[in-house]
């Protein structure tokens, strides 16, 4: 099934790296900041996935239609530009990954919903990603996952047809826009996916554990 790809798009939180512990941090330091107790970042991690929205329901209990939402959002970009890649890693077995990627002349990029703000001073922070042919944010077209359009503007930038392209991410919206985009899809289990999670019902064209079991639904594990 996966004999044909050409390149390799990734969401980025989740999949490619743990950023939770410092989006988990930045939200903290707003509630000590107002002399509330701190939470643990096993509270925190669950909704890593959901950026702002998530860590301020964890916070503070709020939701996007709360008054003071944009205010504390606001406030809580800032916290995280200035710690986001204090805590952050990849996920064990990423690097290995790319690095047969790379090895196998596949190109591949990310695809986030992370807005530009943050995507690309990380990425150019983080060494795994000097390689990567491009960077796709949430902000980057007029739409975000699970809308297609993200996914399709990775694969005019790397000059590959979508349809020759896979998508793997840790969220429901991944896997929908990937096979909007008539890309393979596979589902990585590994990330934050929450206790809600039944990626059996994604319809995604494969699911994996760990990232190194990517490498053998593209016939890679014999590379060095």
């Amino acid at each position: 099934m996966f004999a044909h790809i050409e390149a390799v798009l990734f969401d980025l939180d989740g999949t490619l790296i743990d950023s939770a512990p410092d989006l988990g941090a930045a939200a903290d330091k707003m509630r000590t900041d107002r002399g509330l107790p701190s939470l643990p970042l096993a509270q925190y991690r669950p909704m890593a996935g959901s950026g702002a929205r998530g860590m301020l329901g964890v916070a503070f209990d709020i939701t996007p239609t709360h008054a003071d939402f944009e205010a504390l959002k606001e406030e809580f970009f800032k916290n995280y530009e200035a710690c986001m890649t204090e805590r952050t890693y990849a996920f064990d077995g990423v690097a290995d990954l790319i690095t047969r990627l790379n090895h196998a002349g596949l190109k591949w990029g990310v695809v986030t919903n992370k807005s530009e703000r943050f995507a690309l001073p990380l990425t150019r922070a983080m060494p795994l990603f000097s390689t990567a042919q491009t960077v796709v944010g949430g902000d980057t077209t007029p739409h975000s996952k699970p809308h297609p359009a993200p996914l399709l503007e990775a694969a005019r930038q790397i000059g590959i047809a979508p349809e020759k392209c896979l998508y793997v991410g840790d969220d429901e919206r991944d896997i929908v826009a990937g096979r909007a985009a008539a890309m393979l899809t596979v589902a990585a289990a590994y990330g934050y996916l929450g206790a809600v999670a039944a990626t059996e019902h994604w319809q995604a064209d494969a699911t994996i554990a760990t990232p190194a079991a990517l490498l053998g639904l593209l016939q890679l594990t014999g590379m060095p």
